[in-house]
């Protein structure tokens, strides 16, 4: 076995030298070639992390179970399956992972990421996607004070079909139904489902650039009633979305994608209707050289893993860079900033105009010494700024992450 407990906990030669051990010995058990256009292929991997406010607690505040920090090991093992049986295309990927903390021991679990998807194709004019996910994480702390195990399943189902009705335009029809439930009781106000049907008509020139309308409903349903005094409320919202769709193949290297429209929300404990502009535009910039540049900005609306508050409308913008000085090594920064405006509860006071703002950061550095390896280290950042009305204060927090992963 490449780990071992002792007394309940791996022991640790030191703060490096036993991940980087144990990383060289997962890249030597590594057979000499891989191949990676095999359809069925193995995976592997191994990470070593540590961060300074694992479970996110406040400025100022105690430290749960007297202390803030805590390192953890990560290993993963799956399969990887892609194959093309005439026009269908089958993929599945099945990973399962285990992750032991060092201090707070409660919060040791077991992950999942399956994934199944038939890409199909009837003639030449239909063609579409069905499958499934189902995947399970350990939730954020950064809008819940707990020290206990807080894991989140999600679950969906989902098929999409266009019709190439000419040879510039395009018809889309898509469903799909995403299910998300929590763990931890604080948190199952949270549990919900999302009914999403959408509809598009796509104009797609010689160019290569497309632009379309796009119509989308989302139904949302809470299970759990919200406790709110004098009493409980339910959560449910219907969302409705109509916007333009474009990707415009400006130069060889710079690309905008841009999804921009008005989205009307009615969450009757809520109040009224809340509509506002939203949408996200994206752009890339990958000159000859060996950097390459990204940029985004966004608003929407977006739910919110707290025992107040169901949902904000956030503004969001991202800048990262990459850098490739060799074909074995890459370089990539990243910066985000989201400004979350927080929606006042019918009956409630005190969150006029409230809002807050998340920043984060990342640089990580990424080398391939084969063309199924990599050994990835990362560095990160996440400061949070404080909401009084909330009752919360800022939170900060360092990560380093070390890691290995292979295919086989």
């Amino acid at each position: 076995m490449l780990l071992a407990r002792k007394n309940g906990s791996f022991p640790m030669p030191g703060p490096c030298k036993r991940p980087v051990a144990l990383l060289t010995a997962c890249l030597l058990a590594l057979p000499a070639r891989a191949a990676p256009d095999d359809a069925l292929q193995l995976l592997g991997g191994i990470a070593y992390g540590h961060d300074d406010n694992l479970l996110r607690v406040p400025e100022g505040g105690a430290a749960l179970r007297g202390a803030r920090s805590d390192r953890w090991w990560q290993r993963e093992a799956g399969l990887l399956f892609d194959k093309t049986y005439s026009r269908q295309r089958i993929s599945l990927v099945a990973r399962l992972s285990r992750y032991d903390f060092d201090r707070f021991r409660q919060l040791d679990y077991n992950g999942k990421d399956l994934q199944a998807t038939w890409f199909w194709q009837l003639g030449n004019r239909l063609q579409g996607k069905a499958g499934m996910l189902n995947e399970q994480v350990l939730a954020s702390y950064t809008d819940l004070q707990s020290d206990q195990r807080n894991l989140r399943n999600r679950r969906a189902r989902f098929v999409d079909g266009a019709w190439r009705f000419h040879p510039s335009w395009q018809a889309r029809v898509s469903l799909r139904r995403d299910t998300y439930d929590y763990e931890l009781f604080a948190q199952r106000f949270n549990n919900r489902s999302e009914d999403t049907t959408a509809i598009e008509l796509d104009y797609l020139p010689a160019s290569g650039s497309t632009a379309g309308l796009v119509a989308r409903r989302i139904e949302g349903r809470y299970p759990y009633p919200r406790g709110v005094n004098p009493g409980s409320v339910g959560d449910r919202f219907t969302q409705d979305e109509l916007g333009v769709r474009a990707l415009w193949l400006a130069t060889g290297s710079t690309n905008i994608d841009a999804l921009v429209g008005y989205t009307r929300r009615d969450q009757p404990a809520y109040g009224s209707r809340t509509g506002s502009l939203t949408g996200r535009i994206t752009a890339s910039y990958q000159p000859r050289g060996k950097v390459s540049y990204s940029a985004a900005a966004w608003r929407d609306f977006a739910p919110l893993e707290s025992t107040d508050v169901s949902y904000t409308l956030n503004d969001g913008a991202s800048i990262g860079a990459r850098w490739e000085p060799t074909a074995r090594i890459r370089i990539d920064a990243n910066a985000a900033y989201v400004r979350r405006n927080y929606v006042l509860r019918t009956g409630s006071s005190g969150l006029e105009g409230s809002r807050d703002a998340i920043r984060a950061r990342s640089l990580s550095a990424t080398w391939s010494p084969r063309p199924t390896v990599q050994v990835k280290f990362l560095l990160a950042h996440e400061a949070r700024s404080g909401l009084e009305a909330l009752r919360s204060a800022a939170i900060r927090s360092n990560s380093v992450t070390l890691s290995a992963s292979a295919q086989f």
